[in-house]
C-alpha cells in the first residue's frame, strides 16, 4: 500500500518571507518524497532532529501535505463489485470505514478527490459540470494539485440561496481556484420561490446561455442529497418547512440535481420539482456522470439516485455501501413476498 505526500502549490499557501512554512515544506519533501530520515534531514538543514519533527508536524497541520493511499481493502472491492453488477456502473469506488473519524467526509472525500483528479486530468475533458454539497466540496478540497487553465468549470444548479446569498457548499469557486480554470456560476437560486419565478429566471438570456454551456460538459460531477432534517436543503434553508413536509408526505427520499426522486427511481409529484432552476438529471443522461455520497443516512437516497439510470460512476464510503446493500436485500425480500 503506497502513500504519496504532495505539496499544495496554491498561491496563497506560502507567503513571501514565511520562513517556517518554507522550511516545513522542504522538510516534508525530504521526508516523504526523498525518503530521508529525520536525522539526515536535520543534518542537511542544519537544525535538530526535534526541530525537523516539529516542521513536518507543522506542514501537516497547515495542510501543506496531502496523503493518498493507493489501494483499498479486499472487503471494499467486494462491495464495489456487487454495486457495479447491480447497477451496471462503469466504476464504483468505496472508501474504507475510518472507525469513528472526527470528519465524517474525510474517507470518501479522499477517494473522490483522487478519482475526480484522474478524470479531469485527461486532455479530452475541457469542461466539467459541477453540482454542490458538503461531500462534493470536501472532495474537491482533498483533490491532488492540478494546473489546467484551459478547463471550464460550470455550475449545473443554481449557485445562490433563496435570499440570493452565496451558497457555502458551491464547488465551482474552489475547483476554479485549485486548477486555474475558468469558472461559470449560475446566478440564480437553487430553488425559486414559485414556478412563475423559475420561468422568469429561465427566460433570461444569460441563464439560458449558462445552462447550454453546462449541458455541453464533457463530464458531470454531482452529489446525492437526502430529504432528512439534517440534509443540506433543510440546514441551509433552501426549502421551507412546508415544502419539507410535502417532500416527506410524498415519499420522496432523494435530491438529485434539485429534483426529488422516490425510492424506485421515479420523479416524485411535488411542487418543488417545478421550482428548480438548474439542469434536470435527464439533461445529463448518456454522459459521464460521477456521483459522490457519504454517510449511512443516505442509503435510500443513493439507491434511488442509482435507479434513475443516470449515474455512471459512484464514489461512496464503506458504511454507506454496507447499508445500501443491506437495504437492497430487504427491498428484494419485500418485493418477493408481495
Amino acid at each position: 500500500m503506497a502513500i504519496i505526500a504532495r505539496q499544495l502549490w496554491e498561491t496563497n499557501t506560502l507567503k513571501t518571507g514565511d520562513s517556517t512554512n518554507s522550511l516545513a515544506v522542504r522538510a516534508a519533501w525530504m521526508s516523504f518524497i526523498g525518503r530521508s530520515t529525520q536525522g539526515e534531514i536535520a543534518k542537511r538543514l542544519g537544525v535538530s532532529a526535534a526541530k525537523v519533527h516539529r516542521l513536518i508536524a507543522h506542514a501537516q497541520k497547515e495542510g501543506l501535505i496531502k496523503f493518498q493511499v493507493e489501494a483499498r481493502p479486499a472487503e471494499c472491492m467486494e462491495l464495489e463489485e456487487s454495486l457495479v453488477s447491480e447497477f451496471d456502473l462503469n466504476n464504483c469506488i468505496i472508501a474504507p470505514d475510518l472507525g469513528g473519524s472526527e470528519d465524517p467526509f474525510s474517507g470518501v472525500a479522499s477517494a473522490a478527490g483522487q478519482f475526480i483528479h484522474r478524470l479531469i486530468s485527461v486532455p479530452e475533458v475541457r469542461r466539467v459540470g459541477m453540482g454542490m454539497g458538503r461531500t462534493l466540496l470536501a472532495s474537491v478540497v482533498a483533490m491532488p494539485h492540478l494546473h489546467k487553465p484551459e478547463l471550464d468549470v460550470v455550475s449545473i444548479s443554481g449557485s445562490l440561496t433563496r435570499r440570493l446569498s452565496a451558497n457555502p457548499f458551491d464547488v465551482v469557486q474552489r475547483l476554479q481556484m485549485d486548477t486555474g480554470a475558468e469558472g461559470f456560476y449560475l446566478p440564480v437560486p437553487y430553488m425559486a420561490e414559485t414556478k412563475e419565478e423559475r420561468d422568469m429566471f429561465l427566460s433570461q438570456r444569460s441563464v439560458q446561455e449558462l445552462l447550454a454551456r453546462a449541458r455541453a460538459s464533457d463530464l458531470f460531477v454531482l452529489g446525492i442529497g437526502s430529504v432528512s432534517r439534517d440534509s443540506h436543503l433543510v440546514q441551509r434553508r433552501l426549502i421551507t418547512e412546508q415544502e419539507h413536509s410535502e417532500l416527506l408526505s410524498s415519499g420522496a427520499c432523494c435530491d438529485l440535481l434539485s429534483r426529488f426522486v422516490n425510492p424506485n427511481g421515479s420523479i416524485s409529484s411535488v411542487s418543488l420539482n417545478d421550482k428548480a432552476v438548474g439542469l434536470h438529471y435527464e439533461d445529463v443522461r448518456g454522459a459521464r456522470v460521477v456521483a459522490v455520497a457519504g454517510g449511512t443516512e443516505k442509503a435510500e437516497a443513493t439507491l434511488a439516485a442509482l435507479r434513475t439510470g443516470v449515474i455512471t460512476d459512484l464514489v461512496i464510503d464503506e458504511p454507506l455501501a454496507r447499508d445500501m446493500l443491506s437495504l437492497l436485500e430487504r427491498q428484494k425480500i419485500s418485493l418477493s413476498q408481495d
